[in-house]
């Protein structure tokens, strides 16, 4: 991991050159581009995942656990028609612990799991807020577009200022109680400083598919084929790629038609991020329950 840890600084340094030679809209193009293919591919294998975890705890029928993954999909889309503003908080803090429990979950792993739990959510919102207030007013427009609800910008530097010192708190803790805690701290505040460059200089959509692609969705694919195959080799991409093929394309079709229908409307917004919440919440929980397997 750490191989691939200096192939996502210089991918991320790359994409900050590419920012002054493509114009903005170049930017959101390649970065859909890139969220729509690895982002997405990232999490069109759960089901074969989740056929995976059932066969290793034997304990309920895999049709029982697909219904209930298709219940979830569809639960996180009615949220977000009848209470926008609640499924729209939950996405935030669910999709900050997903990305926390990636970066953190192997580096932690035996600390105490309610802590540990906090400490992920603190990381990955904590990144999800640097986008934010760095492009607090583009965030706002979205934010009004699927709650109907304004929030004073003034808010986005107060939670970013307040999620500092708590996870500056927390890097206290780990640093007093876990004795190989000092040494990667330095490694991640030297990572969360090429974030907050990266977020600060490019575009929404760009700062957020270099740090989605390369720092999230690239090494989640990688403990997800060597949870499935034993091993991360390009014969094992292959084949991982082969059975998530019908599903990722079927995620894209439905992002295709979202945006065929409503590119026009300002209810496309609300529609698209519905849509993604709807698939990231149960992929959640899968990748939760995989990591329960104590991959290495």
């Amino acid at each position: 991991m750490a191989k691939y840890s200096n192939f996502a600084i210089v991918a991320s340094f790359f994409g900050l050159w590419l920012d002054s030679s493509l114009t903005e809209t170049a930017q959101t193009w390649v970065g859909f581009i890139l969220v729509f293919s690895f982002g997405i591919l990232h999490g069109a294998n759960d089901l074969l995942l989740i056929k995976k975890v059932n066969a290793q705890s034997n304990s309920i029928h895999s049709y029982y656990i697909l219904l209930y993954y298709i219940l979830v999909v569809l639960f996180g889309a009615l949220l977000f028609y009848t209470i926008p503003w609640f499924a729209l908080v939950l996405f935030v803090l669910v999709s900050g612990y997903h990305f926390g429990e990636q970066h953190w979950n192997k580096k932690l792993d035996s600390e105490n799991k309610w802590i540990k739990l906090l400490f992920e959510i603190q990381y990955g919102v904590l990144l999800l807020f640097l986008i934010f207030v760095f492009h607090d007013l583009e965030v706002q427009k979205i934010i009004v577009a699927i709650t109907a609800v304004t929030i004073p910008i003034v808010y986005f530097s107060a939670i970013l200022k307040f999620l500092i010192i708590t996870f500056a708190g927390s890097c206290l803790y780990y640093n007093y109680v876990l004795k190989n805690f000092k040494s990667p701290i330095l490694t991640e505040l030297f990572y969360l400083l090429i974030f907050a460059l990266l977020f600060k200089v490019s575009s929404l959509i760009w700062a957020f598919a270099l740090y989605f692609i390369f720092w999230h969705s690239i090494p989640s694919m990688m403990d997800q084929i060597k949870f499935l195959y034993q091993e991360v080799t390009w014969a094992t991409f292959r084949v991982y790629f082969r059975s998530a093929f019908v599903y990722w394309m079927v995620s894209l079709a439905g992002i295709a038609a979202l945006y065929l229908i409503f590119r026009n409307q300002k209810t496309f917004y609300a529609l698209f991020f519905s849509f993604l919440a709807s698939i990231t919440f149960p992929h959640v929980i899968v990748i939760l329950t995989m990591f329960g397997k104590k991959i290495k």
